[in-house]
């Protein structure tokens, strides 16, 4: 194991949102947004699901952080069910750790695609969620 884990954050622990502080004592990093190739949907409008596509895939903007083994597992810990960590390729080149959401639970309990938005917080400060 890593003695540290470049995370890419881009739901509710952002800077400004409600969860910030599940992360804030790990180091930010920059902002950076992903590879187009994934898709992003609402969950419940409680947090993003993501997931990869081999086409019609959106960029997601978000944020890069590195966090110790203790800050990751706390992390972790924390995430709401069925998110599972897994690479996620970075735009420009590189890759980080991203919590993603199984395709399969998303089509089967419809959650809404927000991939329009280009990012979590584009969505929910759209007014049209809830």
């Amino acid at each position: 194991m890593s003695d540290s884990y470049l995370v890419f954050i881009c739901g509710s622990a952002l800077r400004g949102q409600p969860d910030h502080h599940a992360i804030a004592e790990t180091k930010f990093v920059k902002e950076v947004t992903t590879e187009p190739r994934y898709r992003l949907h609402s969950v419940e409008d409680k947090h993003p699901g993501i997931y990869e596509v081999t086409e019609g895939g959106i960029s997601i903007a978000g944020e890069l952080y590195e966090m110790t083994q203790a800050q990751y597992d706390h992390l972790l810990a924390q995430e709401p069910p069925h998110l599972y960590p897994s690479p996620i390729a970075l735009e420009g080149g590189g890759e980080a750790i991203a919590m993603l959401y199984p395709r399969e639970i998303i089509e089967e309990r419809n959650y809404r695609d927000v991939s329009s938005y280009g990012s979590w917080t584009a969505y929910k400060n759209s007014g049209k969620n809830g």
